[in-house]
């Protein structure tokens, strides 16, 4: 191994961030979170937006604690996927950026596919019908003055770049989830856009995970405490390009899941799997780290416990505290009630007039399951109805692409809960490991450190890293429940 490496890794997630000191050496990769932040949509006359200089601004001070408390060699940045800012001739902000929960893309993904043909925009693109897929919203926006005026359109994590260095670009891993990428020609799909009536030149020029933004900005180094040398990376900028990255395997043969507020459910394959049943089964095709795809499912993810955990919370529910509701959801009836977890009335961030927890009930109620009540009976059905579409999802991946996973990797967040672990596993009908609970800003650092000299030449090097420097635990499948009856319950 070669000298150590340290870096400042930016993971930014829809309900918090977090910036991480890296560090590669010793023949191990270590991280320590110096900084962490809540996050969240701003709702302003009835529009949901992220307040993006406020994460700009707690990006800078996490960066500026790793640069006070020892050598900084790099920065990379990893966000969610989709959403982006617009920018000027002069290189400044047009308006605020839009969360994609806000409801400005209603009914414009239905316009787009009968103008385009859903199969003429799979076959394009690869990607998963999400109604919020960024296509959809700069669709939306067209004939705004944001959007007439915009001479660039820039994805989160490639904003906050050029905030630090002046570079322009769309990481790659990020820019294939925005259905605006050929994902067989590796190349934006400027016909597509063509066709859209979106102007092609707002679409930045393709960088590879990996590649050097530039240094710091002079004025942003002296505010930061660091060396205007210091390169900001271009890491797999998407989250879970990150996260699969870290994914601690020894084989090829293994399925993922990235679990936080979304749950990206998939297989890391070599090519794209383009056919009619992988669109009809609405799998995605993301570009990955080293040419490779990340062929997967999205899910709602724990984002639906969230919300009703906020929900109880505003209401003073007594006990309605994830620990213990974990406990006594765990000693309720396994497949009580299971519901589409996926149905999009679960998308839209929980209101007093439309709680989380009332939706929920509303759809076991129409799907005649039985109706829970209690905060540790939705958190059971939550729990329950994830496991299955784990099950759902892995099984049908690993049939469109003709492979036969051996284990599940689940990795993030989700990883510390127990009891979807378990029954992810019992679903599955395969061992679980799970860990580490930070592989997206591992993964940033691992690719930081390959930019900048340490010896990990692919990605076994780096997942071997991983796993000699983090423990995970395992799950093993257990018999006496029929998941295939809670799913068919389901479909």
């Amino acid at each position: 191994m070669n000298p150590a490496v340290r870096v400042a890794a930016v993971d930014l997630g829809a309900t918090s961030g977090r910036v991480m000191s890296g560090r590669i050496g010793g023949d191990r990769v270590e991280i320590n979170e110096l900084h962490r932040f809540p996050n969240g949509a701003v709702r302003v006359r009835g529009s949901l937006f992220w307040d993006v200089l406020g994460i700009h601004r707690e990006v800078l001070t996490g960066i500026r604690e790793v640069a006070g408390t020892g050598p900084l060699h790099g920065i990379g940045i990893d966000s969610w996927a989709i959403d982006h800012g617009l920018l000027d001739h002069d290189g400044q902000l047009l308006g605020q950026v839009f969360s994609h929960r806000d409801a400005r893309v209603e009914g414009i993904a239905e316009k787009v596919v009968a103008q385009i043909g859903a199969a003429t925009l799979y076959g394009t693109t690869g990607i998963q019908q999400l109604p919020f897929n960024t296509i959809y919203q700069l669709v939306a926006a067209r004939g705004t003055t944001a959007f007439d005026a915009a001479e660039t359109m820039l994805l989160l994590p490639d904003l906050l770049g050029y905030w630090l260095t002046g570079a322009i670009g769309a990481e790659r891993t990020n820019a294939s989830t925005t259905q605006l990428y050929d994902v067989r020609q590796g190349v934006w799909a400027v016909d597509l856009c063509r066709e859209l009536g979106l102007p092609e030149g707002v679409l930045p020029p393709l960088r590879d995970p990996g590649s050097l933004l530039g240094p710091l900005l002079p004025d942003v180094a002296e505010d930061l405490g660091a060396s205007a040398e210091v390169p900001v990376v271009a890491v797999g900028s998407h989250d879970t390009a990150s996260a699969v990255v870290a994914v601690p395997a020894e084989a090829r043969d293994f399925a993922y899941i990235s679990s936080g507020t979304w749950s990206l459910v998939g297989l890391e394959l070599d090519r794209p799997v383009l056919t009619e049943d992988a669109r009809l089964a609405d799998f995605t095709n993301e570009v990955g780290v080293d040419g490779t795809i990340r062929f997967l499912k999205n899910v709602m993810g724990l984002w639906v416990l969230s919300e009703s955990l906020r929900s109880w919370s505003e209401r003073r529910y007594q006990g309605a505290e994830l620990r213990s509701l974990l406990a006594a959801a765990a000693e309720l009836e396994p497949l009580r009630t299971v519901v589409d977890i996926n149905d999009p009335r679960l998308l839209f961030p929980s209101t007093s007039a439309d709680p989380m927890p009332e939706r929920i009930a509303a759809l076991a109620a129409e799907s005649d399951e039985a109706i829970p009540h209690s905060p540790a009976a939705i958190t059971r059905c939550i729990l329950d109805s994830l496991a299955v579409a784990y099950r759902r999802h892995v099984r049908t991946a690993a049939a469109l692409a003709g492979t036969s996973p051996e284990v599940v990797h689940v990795v993030g967040g989700g990883s510390q809960n127990e009891l979807l672990c378990q029954l992810t596993a019992d679903a599955c009908g395969l061992p679980v490991l799970a860990g580490p609970v930070e592989a997206a800003a591992l993964g940033n650092v691992l690719i930081q450190g390959r930019s900048l000299g340490a010896d990990l030449p692919d990605l076994p090097a780096m997942r071997d890293l991983v796993r000699r420097s983090y423990d995970v635990r395992r799950f093993e499948p257990r018999d006496g429940l029929d998941w295939a009856a809670a799913e068919a319950r389901i479909s």
